[in-house]
């Protein structure tokens, strides 16, 4: 897998834990709140009385429906209008401790399994990619004469895709032009057209499979190699 698969799969795995988690207490939040106000509305119908007194928060408390919220609710009144009014609220993390986080556990869990795994495969492969040259996530070897993806595999290639990728990556300009390839790879061939174009052809689903880079051609008179 490509290095920035690896990473894109790692954001993503981490916005589906986030989100997977807001939801839960946001539906948890709205079914307190409901039952909060439902038991407050009929504590106070039955006390027929706008004093807030322990009565009151015995009355409050036995209407609740989850169990859980009896004696961590708390009653206040608001003062800054004209008409009495009185509320219930509890802390934010009384709502996240009912609500379900079985979901966002699991996910977080993988999410920090996949995160070690991609620390882990950068470390193994950073030793054997340093000094390489790099282009468009494709790192070339001179010392091995081999290419390797981004992850640190090894791209496997035909005798000749090899030394025409050699070829592209040792070119300043990382194109080449269709003489010079000719010249290089069939030099005892009057008219290589044929076969060069078969060559690129079979080379370019590999290249594009293993990094960034893609094969353009210049009317076919040059080839050059480019990042996506």
């Amino acid at each position: 897998m490509k290095q920035r698969y690896a990473v894109i799969v790692l954001f993503a795995l981490i916005i589906a834990s986030s989100f997977t988690s807001l939801d839960s207490y946001r539906a948890t939040s709205r079914l307190v709140s409901e039952d909060m106000d439902r038991a407050l509305a009929l504590a106070l119908e039955e006390q027929q009385s706008d004093v807030i007194s322990q009565d009151t928060i015995r009355t409050f408390n036995n209407h609740l429906q989850i169990a859980a919220l009896r004696g961590k609710a708390t009653l206040a009144v608001d003062t800054r209008g004209q008409k009495f009014k009185a509320y219930a609220h509890c802390s934010e993390a009384t709502i996240f401790s009912l609500s379900d986080q079985r979901p966002a556990t699991i996910l977080w869990i993988l999410t920090i399994g996949w995160g070690m795994f991609c620390f882990y495969r950068r470390k193994k492969y950073e030793p054997l990619l340093a000094g390489m040259t790099h282009y468009g996530g494709l790192r070339f070897s001179e010392s091995e004469s081999r290419f390797y993806a981004e992850d640190g595999h090894q791209v496997q290639l035909t005798p000749m895709q090899h030394q025409l990728m050699e070829m592209f990556f040792l070119s300043p300009t990382h194109s080449l032009t269709k003489s010079e390839i000719c010249a290089a790879l069939w030099p005892k061939k009057p008219d290589a057209s044929e076969t060069l174009y078969t060559l690129i052809r079979r080379l370019k689903p590999v290249i594009e499979q293993h990094s960034d880079l893609r094969i353009e051609s210049d009317r076919s008179r040059a080839y050059r190699l480019t990042i996506k």
